[in-house]
């Protein structure tokens, strides 16, 4: 035999209000949520760029489900990133950059395992490079995943 509790019905009714403004607050908090790419940025002083690296997909094409480790593993073995605000000092220098800027915003790039300082945002992290650390744009990330997530 079961026992249930029962409650007054104020005290009930009470409860589902309470329930319901919690889920209406929830919800308002993931619609304020901007996504990454419009978050407030800070500006890149100097010969700084500022690159939102790329996050795998949990996914492989086939359908199976990547474990976090996984997904972890191949964010660290494929270094590339989007190019959100670059400084006003970047590739000025014509004697290190004669043939022009290496990269612009919106560009994917190739850099460094250990390269830039780490800024932590939520959902991920932001790097910041020096115009010189970037070693190459390429024009889709998923081009160079790692064997894992293909």
């Amino acid at each position: 035999m079961t026992e249930s509790l029962i409650l007054p019905t104020h005290m009930a009714e009470a409860r589902i209000k309470q329930r319901k403004a919690a889920q209406q607050s929830k919800q308002l908090k993931e619609k304020k949520r901007k996504p990454l790419e419009t978050m407030s940025i800070p500006k890149p002083t100097g010969w700084r760029i500022i690159v939102l690296p790329y996050k795998a997909k949990e996914k492989t094409k086939g359908g199976i489900i990547l474990s976090d480790k996984t997904v972890a593993e191949s964010q660290i073995a494929t270094n590339c990133g989007l190019v959100m605000e670059v400084g006003p000092d970047a590739y000025q220098d014509e004697d290190k950059f004669p043939n022009g800027p290496w990269c612009k915003k919106k560009d994917w790039v190739l850099f460094a395992r250990y390269a830039g300082s780490r800024i932590n945002i939520d959902g991920g992290e932001l790097r910041v490079l020096n115009d010189d650390e970037i070693l190459g744009t390429i024009d889709d990330p998923e081009d160079i995943l790692h064997a894992l997530t293909v």
